[in-house]
């Protein structure tokens, strides 16, 4: 229940003197008698008079209430919503080639990258994602589904030597687009988090871009590297072994992979700035939800006025009848 006129309530404060005006004239006006000893009184009963006393006063006081309530004009209120949202299908292309394994980032790039994604999957419960991984070849971990469990898992199996060492940035983006073009989603996106330049693979980066571009799906591209020099697995006759190398990878194509799908580049140094951009991207790309609101109101002061009625008319009824002889 709410109310039209909600200031008229603090009307209600005028209980306070009233109840407080009404206590002290019965103080004033009890009488006292000094007798030796009450038990010659012990047969006299207490007529029902002496305990409906104060009852007038009490039904004013309730009715009083009730017609301060009509004043505020207490209302019902019914509400319809009706939604829509605008889906978005979300595939991400995660590179698994040896370099992925730099410990620049902790504990190392592959590990950082699915752990973030992790967080990315959780904070979007209602999205479409899958998940492409890529090295000399790419291939489809997971499908486009809402059952993020079964994709949190499969995300967390992905490690390197699935596949041929090699970094196929194009195959990777083509298998993503692939799983995309049909998708019926108003707005389609894919994340590519690669660390290298393409050197294999049968598409061209820029390729992929222009497909995608054609099917309308934007490209966020992340490239993940520290910038100077990184710890570098190096297969040696001892097994792999760890020297510090430069950090080169191919940022003016992963630029222009984003610029001609009308998605961003972005450059992860460190877990805390990879977290950032998944961060970014998951405010770029939120549901566009449309909301109308219908509301009916409809007036409930009439019980409240018949309330007051019959409790003024309790009050005289009491006062004129059982209680007449009471001053």
């Amino acid at each position: 229940m709410i109310f039209k006129n909600p200031e008229y309530l603090f009307l209600l404060l005028i209980l306070i003197p009233l109840i407080a005006g009404y206590v002290m004239r019965l103080s004033k006006s009890d009488a006292s008698l000094q007798i030796s000893s009450t038990r010659y009184f012990a047969g006299f009963k207490k007529t029902k008079r002496l305990y409906l006393r104060h009852v007038p006063f009490a039904l004013r006081m309730l009715a009083l209430i009730a017609l301060i309530i009509v004043i505020a004009r207490p209302q019902t209120s019914d509400s319809v919503t009706d939604s829509t949202s605008e889906g978005i299908d979300i595939m991400m292309a995660v590179d698994i080639s040896g370099t992925m394994l730099a410990k620049d980032f902790r504990p190392n790039r592959i590990d950082a990258a699915k752990a973030v994604a992790t967080e990315f999957i959780n904070s979007r419960p209602n999205d479409n994602i899958g998940l492409v991984i890529f090295a000399s070849e790419s291939f489809t971990q997971c499908p486009l589904t809402t059952n993020h469990a079964a994709l949190i898992s499969l995300l967390h199996s992905v490690q390197f030597g699935m596949v041929d060492d090699g970094t196929a940035i194009g195959m990777g983006l083509g298998s993503a687009v692939s799983r995309l073009r049909n998708s019926h989603a108003k707005s389609k996106v894919i994340i590519l988090l690669t660390d290298g330049s393409n050197n294999t693979g049968d598409i061209a980066p820029l390729t992929a871009a222009e497909i995608a571009k054609q099917f309308g799906i934007r490209v966020y591209t992340i490239g993940v590297g520290t910038r100077g020099v990184a710890p570098m697995p190096v297969q040696t006759p001892f097994g792999l072994q760890y020297q510090n190398m430069p950090v080169e990878f191919d940022e003016s194509t992963l630029s222009q992979i984003a610029q001609m799908t009308h998605g961003k580049y972005y450059r992860a140094t460190d877990n805390n700035t990879l977290q950032s951009i998944y961060q970014d991207i998951d405010k770029l790309e939120k549901h566009k939800l449309e909301v109308k609101e219908y509301n009916r109101r409809s007036d409930v002061y009439t019980g409240f006025a018949l309330l007051a009625l019959l409790l003024l008319g309790g009050e005289l009824a009491l006062r004129y009848t059982m209680l007449r002889r009471i001053p």
